[in-house]
């Protein structure tokens, strides 16, 4: 009688750990995945790994990097997707590749013709470190460095994103499906755009159809500032009072906190006192009004504000108040 066996293979350890290591810039993912061997007494550089040809950057199959959106290798353009990692090591440089093919099993298979991009980088002395690995150091606003450290090299590469460009583009394809048919996906487009000065014309269409949708403080706002940077000054203004008068008390306080932030004291204040006429019972108007007096030095108009704030006030900010009123007694 035959013996019929299932075929198949029991999961086991391999000798080079997979690993994964992943970083995002603005809204830009970098992941990089690779099998990390270990040194296990041998000599690695000019022996394992001979100097002068194409390496895998691990072990086993591609080291495989991937980026969300394009990005910049050492000053050079490279566009979104996955890509095969190789190496060239030499003493003095190496050449890193970043292959279109990354599917293939380690570098046996690797074509040059297949490259979107090489740059050149230097090595760096580093302890000593029996495992290979990558990690990112040094993560910046738009930049980050892709670190390979194993026995005692480093070689890493910087990777930079145009965060605004790139943040636009996302935008904009967002802005192809239903989120354009909500007045907040063309407000933060253009708030986005204002707040870097990019793209104003764009932006002024977006925040034209966000206000034909509902017209709220925010997106007025955002109207009367664009307006302003293209000097129709009378413009803005209009908008802006408009925006003022559908504001509630939440979008004048944030607003007002706003301005104190930007260190324009006295319009926090004329939009404070704003609040103060519109809610004359809420504790929160009269404890934002003495902030603003109080940073701008009116030692006693804060303190007559603060202690209307403390008379209206939950238990809860009381303590605080007191505090702040004592603070300002201890000045007069």
């Amino acid at each position: 009688m035959a013996l019929v066996y299932a075929q198949g293979n029991l999961s086991a350890p391999g000798a080079s750990q997979k690993a994964e290591v992943s970083q995002r810039i603005g809204i830009t993912d970098i992941t990089i995945k690779y099998s990390s061997p270990l040194v296990k007494g041998r000599m690695i550089w000019g022996e394992l790994v001979p100097f002068g040809e194409v390496w895998r950057a691990g072990a086993n199959e591609n080291t495989v990097i991937s980026f969300s959106t394009p990005v910049t290798i050492e000053g050079k353009n490279l566009p979104a997707g996955k890509y095969g990692l190789h190496m060239i090591p030499r003493k003095d440089k190496w050449t890193i590749i970043f292959s279109s093919d990354y599917q293939s099993w380690g570098s046996y298979f690797y074509k040059e013709s297949e490259d979107a991009l090489r740059v050149e980088v230097s090595p760096e002395a580093a302890p000593m470190q029996e495992w290979l690995s990558y990690r990112f150091t040094d993560p910046k606003s738009s930049s980050v460095k892709l670190m390979m450290n194993w026995e005692k090299v480093g070689v890493g590469f910087l990777i930079q994103v145009d965060v605004p460009q790139t943040v636009l583009a996302s935008m904009r394809q967002e802005l192809r499906g239903q989120k354009y048919y909500s007045w907040e996906g063309p407000y933060q487009a253009a708030d986005f755009s204002l707040k870097n000065k990019m793209n104003l014309e764009e932006a002024m269409t977006w925040i034209d159809h966000s206000i034909d949708l509902k017209e709220t403080f925010a997106n007025l706002n955002v109207k009367s500032e664009l307006l302003r940077l293209k000097g129709d000054n009378a413009g803005a203004d209009k908008v802006k009072n408009r925006a003022l008068e559908v504001a509630d008390e939440q979008q004048l306080n944030t607003y007002g906190y706003q301005l104190l932030a930007a260190d324009k004291k006295q319009e926090a204040i004329d939009i404070f006192k704003i609040n103060v006429k519109r809610y004359p019972n809420s504790w929160n108007v009269y404890d934002s009004l003495g902030d603003a007096y109080n940073q701008n030095g009116n030692y006693k108009e804060a303190l007559s504000n603060y202690k209307t704030a403390l008379s209206k006030a939950p238990d809860a900010q009381k303590k605080r108040i007191t505090t702040e009123i004592e603070k300002i007694e201890k000045k007069l």
